[in-house]
């Protein structure tokens, strides 16, 4: 008979982040396994876990177990087709319904080019997301891109300069995210039409507690398209500023992907994320598949309606 391998977690960076091995889900979920990557989250921020043995069966099963799912609903409204069983996996992949790659001149590869700069999970809705379970179904070959990159928000807050927490905890900015900002950020020329203004923004507190670590956070993504009561002029130094801080390499960590079955687990409320341009965007095939679980906290809907109306892009 196999020896049974014991999980083991080890960490991946001074401040955050841990990776989660010998823990496998081919034989079904467990509370036991879905407890160690919870307790692992809350304290680290992201967690990779190598080899799950998750199918989108039981991928959608474990992110049960952390919260109510979110779904694509939106984007199907708006004319995307979902190539997957499940509502509520949402296809990060750079995969089209007919198994070819998303051309780079096309809705969905424009939107794609967002995914490359530093955010949080629908924080544009009026809930926001708490945390995001992602799932490697194929790979590119190595070396050819495909990883992710974390910024640390906590502890970027807990190194501000005493000035600056001064004048944040004083002020209690409001920021207004939009993925109509984030997305014209990443591919101006092919949304230049388009006016963040003219749709509705996620409000969320600036500054906010973390709640199931007692930390203080800066809840900051390139979402933010200004902060509420400032000219545009000051509310673009202050999220430049903050920006500039919170993506320092001392609160940044990298992971990258060992193979197929490795989920990455991340808290959107008190972490940043990336996918790592590179030529697996257009070149090679790359099937993601990711879960959202709407955040629980007392801050989820921010200072928005309570309202299912989401924005989403085909």
């Amino acid at each position: 008979m196999p020896a049974v391998q014991t999980p083991q977690l080890k960490e991946l960076h001074a401040s955050f982040g841990a990776e989660i091995t010998g823990l496998n889900f081919a034989n079904g979920v467990t509370i036991e396994g879905q407890k160690m990557i919870l307790d692992a989250v809350i304290k680290y921020g992201v967690v990779v876990v190598r080899s799950t043995g998750l199918t989108d069966e039981t991928h959608v099963k474990l992110s049960r177990m952390f919260g109510e799912l979110d779904d694509v609903k939106p984007y199907i409204k708006l004319g995307r087709p979902n190539r997957l069983k499940y509502d509520e996996l949402f296809d990060v992949s750079n995969v089209e319904e007919d198994g070819t790659i998303v051309p780079d001149q096309s809705p969905r590869g424009a939107a794609n080019k967002g995914n490359c700069l530093f955010h949080v999970d629908s924080s544009f809705n009026p809930r926001r997301a708490g945390y995001s379970l992602l799932l490697a179904h194929e790979l590119p070959p190595p070396g050819n891109g495909g990883g992710l990159e974390y910024c640390d928000t906590r502890q970027a807050y807990a190194e501000l300069d005493q000035e600056t927490k001064d004048e944040l905890a004083r002020k209690d900015y409001v920021a207004a995210h939009s993925i109509h900002h984030s997305k014209k950020l990443a591919a101006p020329d092919w949304y230049a039409d388009i006016n963040p203004e003219d749709y509705p923004m996620g409000r969320h507190k600036l500054v906010q507690i973390h709640e199931t670590s007692n930390r203080m956070n800066l809840y900051i993504a390139t979402h933010i398209h200004h902060i509420e009561g400032l000219a545009p002029e000051k509310s673009q130094q202050i999220i430049d500023k903050l920006f500039t801080h919170c993506t320092q390499d001392k609160y940044r960590l990298s992971i990258d992907w060992q193979g197929v079955g490795d989920l990455v687990i991340w808290d959107n409320t008190s972490t940043m994320h990336r996918a790592v341009n590179g030529p697996f965007l257009y070149k090679y095939r790359r099937d993601m598949r990711r879960t959202t679980v709407h955040d629980s906290s007392s801050q989820a809907w921010g200072l928005n309606e309570h309202t299912n109306c989401r924005q989403g892009l085909p």
